[in-house]
């Protein structure tokens, strides 16, 4: 096959592709502001009730979205508001984008949670948040699967209703792997700007292809 001539046109299409190439190498893709899980933990997968109407979802029902998984409790009496909080923050600073995140907000103290107290108290944190519900088998294999902490135990006579839970929040890409941990949300100090700026890069991933590769389809 014979090679095409090459062109004015094409040899400053060539040169474009490499002064770009070179910038990317140089530059790299950056570091994350959370912590990168890439390839160390499970996809998500799930089975459980969604809050707000009740029906039954998995992982599929989320796919192409970008997922944050936290594991809280609506009498939570600060880390899930502040959590939850901090959250919408970063969702109204992502603007138009948000549409593109989903917060599942798997309750870890279901016997309390009901479907509605679930779905009414998620709802004061934004629309993008989800709250999710499962029986005590679901709500365990999905804590392990993820190597979450959680622990309820009932009210005696000598001690108060109490319940714990890890603080993360995990955050999968739009084809369900797992990418970051962010454990900066409950703190004093909160990461706000380094959380948003992540997910924006994560929300981007789905512009394909690049720049680099339309211009090496038109050489």
């Amino acid at each position: 096959m014979r090679t095409p001539p090459i062109t004015r046109r094409r040899a400053g299409l060539i040169a474009t592709w490499l002064v770009l190439t070179l910038l990317s190498g140089c530059g790299g893709s950056g570091k994350w502001h959370a912590i990168d899980v890439t390839g160390s933990l499970p996809p998500l997968a799930f089975a459980m009730t969604r809050s707000a109407d009740g029906k039954r979802v998995t992982e599929a029902d989320y796919r192409g979205k970008i997922v944050l998984l936290y594991f809280g409790y609506t009498n939570c009496p600060d880390v899930c508001p502040t959590t939850l909080s901090n959250l919408h923050d970063i969702l109204g600073r992502l603007g138009p984008e948000a549409e593109d995140v989903r917060v599942l907000f798997v309750t870890v103290d279901p016997n309390r949670d009901t479907p509605s107290l679930l779905a009414e108290y998620v709802k004061n944190f934004g629309p993008q948040i989800v709250g999710l519900r499962g029986t005590p088998d679901e709500l365990a294999a999905l804590a392990r699967r993820y190597r979450v902490v959680y622990s309820v135990t009932p009210a005696t006579a000598g001690h108060p209703y109490e319940v714990t839970h890890s603080s993360a929040i995990y955050v999968f890409d739009r084809s369900g792997a797992a990418r970051l941990i962010v454990a900066s949300l409950s703190s004093t100090t909160p990461d706000i700007a380094g959380t948003t700026a992540d997910l924006r890069r994560l929300i981007a991933g789905r512009q394909r292809p690049g720049l680099l590769a339309r211009l090496w389809r038109r050489l």
